[in-house]
């Protein structure tokens, strides 16, 4: 099985059109003159056929989760044979590995980075805020692009997949920062019982996944006065509620 490690490209090569050759040659000299310039042709290169398999998948996971959609109708939405997907990819859960491997590991190794920049205080703790913020910011922002969007949905859809294969994709990818920014929890909080701790970063995850999943209904039940598809107001206000949260009393 050969394994496909591109980065997918969403544009799409248009041949351009060559317009209707009679019109053309009944055109006046004048309607020449005053013609707008032609688009410059689109002459970015087509989509692989790994790539054209991740963004059907991507868009069908997306929709109707991993367990609503086969490999067969990936093939069929992203216009490829069902040969071209074994060859490149194997199996279902091997295209949805390489989704998470292009969108979720850069998410992750964000999160390892701003975790590594955090301050410490004299006592050698985190700001509890600046920890919070690290762990969201990689997720939320993914909101700021289509196929982010797309993405997001995704993994908000994994909660409620087959326990199998939630954990043998959100483990591979998540878990080591996950684990990382529970240990920079502890350091910000030492006087907050471990227990508690956990219960409180379970609580967060929920609130992110939701978030991330952009359901509407805070826009349908203040009118649409509330826009949660700001990610960078999603985050503020995230980070204030949970640190609120974390700094509960017992």
């Amino acid at each position: 099985m050969h394994r496909h490690q591109g980065s997918i490209k969403t544009s799409i090569n248009l041949a351009p059109d060559r317009g209707n050759t009679a019109l053309d040659a009944s055109m006046t000299k004048s309607s020449r003159s005053t013609a707008r310039p032609a688009a410059e042709p689109d002459v970015r290169p087509p989509l692989s056929t790994p790539d054209r398999i991740l963004l059907a998948a991507e868009q069908l996971f997306s929709e109707r989760g991993v367990d609503g959609v086969s490999l067969r109708e990936i093939t069929s939405t992203s216009g490829v044979n069902s040969a071209a997907a074994h060859y490149h990819f194997g199996s279902k859960l091997a295209v949805l590995e390489q989704l998470f491997e292009l969108r979720a590991k850069p998410i992750a190794q964000q999160r390892l980075t701003l975790l590594s920049a955090l301050r410490y205080n004299r006592q050698g703790r985190p700001v509890l805020e600046d920890v919070l913020r690290a762990f969201l910011q990689p997720a939320l922002e993914a909101l700021s692009t289509p196929e982010g969007i797309a993405f997001t949905r995704l993994r908000a859809r994994l909660s409620f997949e087959n326990e199998a294969v939630r954990r043998h994709v959100l483990d591979k990818t998540f878990n080591h920062s996950s684990r990382l920014t529970l240990e920079a929890l502890r350091k910000a909080l030492p006087q907050l019982p471990a227990e508690e701790l956990n219960w409180r970063f379970h609580f967060l995850l929920g609130s992110m996944v939701y978030t991330m999943a952009l359901p509407g209904r805070i826009e349908s039940l203040t009118d649409e006065q509330v826009d949660t598809r700001d990610w960078t107001v999603a985050l503020n206000q995230l980070v204030a509620y949970a640190a609120a949260g974390f700094r509960a009393a017992t």
